[in-house]
């Protein structure tokens, strides 16, 4: 894929790439150190990007999926993690042993971490690690998964916060199933502020007022956040999707391991929907190192003075961030998005 002079794209990707305003691409990479060169914005929604996003969109947009793959598709900080968790344990048979062995995130790889680590952070990560096996790791951390999952032979678990109209088009061509899952904003912008803290790809130094008025418009890591959930919310009726609501799960575990799992087409006895019930509690996510970035942090990736990757897991609860003005702010701004929708939170 080549970049013309004003930021646009030719070849097979169908979305124009800019470049971020000068002035603003000094303020963002002057509050988000883990970035050393710029963001772009994709196509008319402005999908927010890194740098590294321009010269991987075709490979990313031309990935091929396999019938047999499953995707579990989120914007940051909505229940992502637990959701892979619970998709892996049902596809393998419960296998916990399996699961507190290898770490998530080499068993159900994020196809696009690769563009977050810029170079300048990769040559830190490796001078701060000389032993060798760690130095692979980080290696194979900046590697595109795009490349790691085609040469993949047994069934894939992918992880993305893609859009709908940016996921590989062969998502949908072949049938591959993808979930889905949307959380209230005002826990998502909680967490993903301490989330853009604790990585150092995106290393993000201002203040919670400063992060949220990024969020609100649109420049954050992978927003438009409303668009992003309004194109799941339409997703919902294609026989490949499953559409759920974070405050669902939380409401309902049992019921919700139950609706996976019959999408997945496996069955499952209520003795096991209890066992892994407890396996998806939080208090078992915090201890459990294969899910809570245990091999991120000892290579410097996640800082380790930061708040850990597993937080709180709960609904309504960002009453320690949210100012009443920004609290204000938040309720104008969904009743302004939701206007045009169907799609409602759900009451909890």
């Amino acid at each position: 894929m080549e970049s013309t002079n004003n930021g646009t794209t030719t070849g097979k990707f169908p979305f124009k790439i800019q470049l971020v305003e000068d002035e603003l691409n000094r303020r963002l990479l002057n509050d988000f150190h883990g970035e050393k060169t710029g963001f772009v914005q994709v196509g008319d929604d402005k999908w927010f990007f890194p740098s590294k996003y321009l010269v991987s969109a075709e490979h990313f947009y031309g990935f091929k999926a396999r019938p047999s793959d499953v995707w579990v598709a989120t914007y940051p900080r909505s229940g992502t993690t637990w959701t892979q968790e619970m998709v892996w344990m049902i596809c393998n048979k419960l296998d916990s042993v399996a699961a507190r062995s290898e770490p998530l995130t080499k068993r159900f790889p994020f196809f696009e971490f690769h563009i977050y680590m810029h170079d300048l952070m990769k040559q830190q990560f490796l001078a701060e690690n000389p032993d060798p096996v760690d130095q692979r790791f980080i290696e194979a951390a900046a590697t595109p998964a795009y490349e790691t999952l085609s040469a993949m032979s047994t069934r894939r678990f992918i992880k993305t916060h893609f859009p709908i109209s940016l996921l590989p088009p062969s998502i949908f061509e072949a049938g591959a199933k993808v979930i889905y899952v949307a959380r209230n904003p005002a826990d998502v912008v909680v967490s993903y502020y301490h989330l853009n803290k604790l990585y150092r790809t995106q290393s993000y130094t201002g203040d919670f007022a400063t992060f949220y008025d990024y969020f609100e418009n649109d420049l954050t890591a992978w927003s438009p956040y409303w668009t992003h959930l309004k194109q799941g919310w339409k997703a919902r009726h294609l026989p490949n999707v499953l559409f759920m609501f974070y405050e669902d799960m939380k409401a309902d575990l049992a019921g919700t391991i139950h609706k996976v799992a019959e999408f997945l087409e496996t069955l499952l006895s209520d003795e096991e929907v209890v066992s892994l019930t407890e396996h998806l509690s939080v208090e078992s996510f915090k201890k459990n190192p294969s899910l809570n970035g245990e091999e991120l942090k000892k290579v410097g990736i996640l800082d380790s003075s930061a708040q850990g990757f597993i937080r709180k897991g709960q609904v309504n609860a960002s009453e320690e961030e949210l100012t009443d003005e920004i609290r204000e702010r938040l309720r104008v701004w969904t009743d302004r998005n939701l206007a045009d929708t169907d799609m409602r939170f759900p009451v909890v």
